[in-house]
């Protein structure tokens, strides 16, 4: 029968690590001597000391995005957006660093698509939000819909309140911080990264995780296929703090006591499994 052991992966003990990695080539993207280097090519030079606001009230969402754009080029580093009214696809494809507060809600696939910008959300958010998150960070003051941050990449992206299910589905980097509770199959086929969640979560957590970290602060109602708990680290706990100061999560949470949560590594080779094996794997 096949099988896999611990031995067989380096990478066994999953979550955070010291470990150095040889072996690999690293190839250098970018120049740190030109600046403008750390850029796309259409970015344009803002001021975050500039500021001004858009009434959305009116506008819809191909409307107002443009006019972020338009804003941007004239060099507003600090842009409000007043009365969203819940519209979808706001501030979609943000591009570089800008300071960008919504005051009020937002709809459907909010801010999807940034790679830079600092978002600040007052109200709540809809399905999606964040979804193809690269890099920046988003804080949101209440609750978010399902699929909370799916497919991000990379970044910070904050719900104070609680998420709906499949939150960070097809992770692939970042983090996801969520002060409240969270929905079913949360984690589900998450391939990098971490979510933190302080209060409870719903069943499935982190079904067909392949790799990267869920910490649950409070109860779990059932773990999904190939998740498996795993022990804390004092390095673990370190980074854990940073994060939720970082996060603006003003909660008193015993990091000890959390649950940490990681990748079995059954569904890694499911095809050299047999059959017995692949029911007991999902």
């Amino acid at each position: 029968m096949a099988s896999i052991t611990k031995n067989e992966h380096k990478s066994y003990g999953m979550g955070l690590h010291d470990e150095v990695l040889t072996g690999r080539t690293q190839q250098t993207f970018f120049n740190p001597e030109e600046g403008e280097n750390f850029f796309y090519n259409d970015a344009f030079d803002v001021d975050f000391n500039k500021r001004t606001s858009i009434n959305v009230e009116n506008l819809k969402c191909l409307e107002l995005n443009k006019k972020i754009k338009e804003l941007m080029k004239k060099g507003y580093g600090t842009i409000v957006l007043k009365n969203p009214g819940a519209k979808h696809s706001l501030g979609v494809g943000i591009l570089q660093k800008l300071n960008l507060i919504i005051e009020g809600s937002l709809g459907y696939f909010g801010v999807g698509s940034i790679d830079g910008p600092v978002v600040r959300i007052s109200g709540r958010v809809g399905w999606s939000c964040a979804e193809n998150m690269m890099s920046g960070k988003v804080v949101i003051e209440k609750n978010a819909g399902s699929c909370f941050g799916a497919a991000i990449r990379g970044g910070d992206l904050i719900c104070k309140g609680s998420v709906g299910a499949r939150s960070g589905i097809d992770m692939k980097g970042g983090t996801i911080i969520v002060g409240g509770d969270a929905g079913a199959f949360t984690g589900f086929m998450m391939q990098r990264g971490r979510i933190i969640i302080c209060g409870d979560v719903g069943p499935n957590l982190g079904d067909s995780l392949y790799d990267g970290t869920i910490f649950v602060g409070g109860s779990i109602k059932s773990l999904g296929a190939d998740a498996v708990e795993a022990e804390m680290t004092d390095l673990d706990i370190s980074w854990l703090k940073r994060k939720l100061k970082v996060a603006e999560i003003d909660k008193k949470i015993d990091f000890k006591k959390m649950t940490k949560i990681v990748s079995g590594k059954k569904l890694w080779n499911y095809d050299n499994l047999e059959p017995s094996e692949r029911k007991g794997a999902i």
